[in-house]
């Protein structure tokens, strides 16, 4: 049975608060290779889009999949299509409009590339763009929106599931809110990467990890999953295992 480790990215993998050399800790680098070199599959399961991902990792890890925009764009290590689906431009016009880009910092993910509504410090492609009609062509995957403090994030999510719930679902993430298509969830995202490995496989047996209330469906989802100290209570509960770093982990299913 082949193994599958899929990982959140921010607070689990990636600590963008850190100092640069801890940012991406070696030793979590290291135990990935380790890992693939073994024949097992580690990925990324994450609200990030593709384009917020390859500037930090690129040349230094390289996964197996890549599952972004809360599962609504999923693609292989050499970015090639598995699974798309997208919100419609007139929804997220509206949410934006309710949001307000002069209040609240808005990315939207467009074929895996970052649109924002002004310029701003980062290394990969980004767009700036005036509003949802005069950005690039392709398919919307998801919205990004910031908020200052977690309660005004969960308040965020909470408004926007209320009044859009019909058409997509929005995710509390620490500070963040990621606005994904409908039925577009983390969990959804790995149960869709479990088929299409199901035809090259066979049967896959999944670990998952994450640490933030928008990884629950991932870590629902996963055969075993884990979680840190610092995540959520509810986060903690739902977790197979509460482990130190991303390396235990790695370890643990080595060795299952």
């Amino acid at each position: 049975m082949k193994k599958v480790f899929a990982s959140d990215f921010d607070g689990t993998l990636y600590f963008y608060k850190a100092a640069d050399e801890d940012k991406l800790p070696q030793v979590s680098v290291e135990k990935i290779k380790e890992y693939q070199a073994a024949g097992h599959l580690f990925g990324l399961c994450t609200g990030r889009q593709v384009g917020g991902l390859t500037p930090f990792i690129g040349g230094i890890i390289k996964p197996d999949f890549y599952i972004t925009s809360t599962g609504a764009n999923i693609v292989d290590g050499d970015l090639n299509e598995i699974y798309r689906r997208g919100i419609d431009r007139d929804v997220a016009d509206a949410i934006i409009k309710l949001v307000d880009p002069k209040e609240h910092r808005i990315s939207i993910d467009i074929d895996g590339v970052i649109n924002v509504f002004e310029e701003m410090d980062y290394p990969g492609e980004y767009h700036v763009i005036t509003d949802i009609y005069s950005a690039m062509d392709g398919m919307v995957h998801q919205l990004g929106i910031h908020n200052e403090t977690e309660e005004e994030a969960a308040a965020m999510a909470d408004k926007i599931n209320k009044i859009f719930g019909a058409h997509i679902n929005a995710f509390r993430n620490v500070v963040e809110v990621d606005i994904a298509p409908k039925g577009c969830t983390k969990g959804k995202g790995v149960a869709n990467m479990r088929e299409f490995y199901r035809e090259h496989f066979g049967e896959i047996k999944l670990y998952g990890i994450g640490d933030s209330i928008n990884d629950l469906p991932l870590i629902e989802q996963s055969d075993v999953s884990y979680t840190f100290p610092y995540a959520p209570k509810e986060v903690q509960e739902k977790a197979t295992k509460i482990v130190e770093t991303i390396v235990d982990a790695l370890e643990d299913s080595m060795n299952d």
